[in-house]
């Protein structure tokens, strides 16, 4: 798929694909433990907002949580992909919140049942614009920060994902096809927590030796 098609993944992409506990620290901070293969779920296309929609929290939620992702947009399709081959399939790279019904969840896990309406409500995905794979040679080695009113709340590196991205995509890839536009996001670092009406979100992913970022994107939290 051509870059100019990819830069409009929000609107061509079938599915959102998201990895859980993919950070140490981060499965640590939740008391979750450590996983052994990564720990899949997914988003639906309508989870998708850009800048200037503000994040609502699904009715009834009384903590929602912010976590900064690198999102990996795919280029074409495959199934079955090799970890060799993985980066062949990866077009571009986004920055994403998986916004969180951190009440809802807490209350699912304890009943064993699936995270849905935690994680694939309305507008929890807010999501930057496309940034070509070109323009970012090492994306194991990419800081991401976030901050809810000014104050840094997590700032973690990629080089500390437990899966890397060839992992994930080979991994995913054996059990649901990926299609052009798809997004992945790779895990969240240590440092999630609540926002509430009003607050403003910023993020931004810049290369470690940088201090200019390549993405960023700021968002505001609607009365809950």
């Amino acid at each position: 798929m051509a870059t100019s098609n990819l830069s409009r993944f929000v609107e061509t992409g079938r599915k959102i694909v998201c990895v859980g506990r993919n950070y140490a620290a981060h499965a640590s901070e939740l008391g979750n433990p450590l996983p052994s293969e990564p720990l899949i779920f997914l988003k639906p296309t309508t989870a998708f907002i850009t800048e200037g929609t503000p994040i609502q929290a699904p009715p009834g939620c009384k903590n929602l949580h912010h976590e900064v992702e690198l999102g990996v947009v795919i280029s074409q399709p495959g199934n079955n992909i090799s970890e060799s081959s993985a980066m062949d399939h990866v077009g571009g790279y986004a920055l994403a919140l998986d916004m969180t019904a951190r009440d809802f969840q807490d209350a699912i896990k304890k009943k064993g049942a699936p995270w849905t309406l935690a994680k694939m409500f309305d507008t929890s995905c807010p999501v930057s614009g496309f940034l070509a794979k070109e323009k970012i040679p090492d994306p194991q080695n990419l800081q991401l920060w976030l901050k809810v009113n000014g104050e840094m709340r997590q700032d973690g590196n990629t080089k500390d994902m437990i899966f890397t991205i060839p992992t994930l995509l080979s991994y995913i890839s054996k059990y649901i096809t990926l299609q052009e536009g798809d997004l992945i996001l790779t895990g969240t670092p240590a440092g999630v927590g609540p926002v509430s009406s009003g607050d403003i979100i910023t993020c931004g992913l810049r290369e470690n030796s940088s201090t200019t970022d390549k993405l960023n994107i700021s968002f505001t939290v609607a009365d809950m």
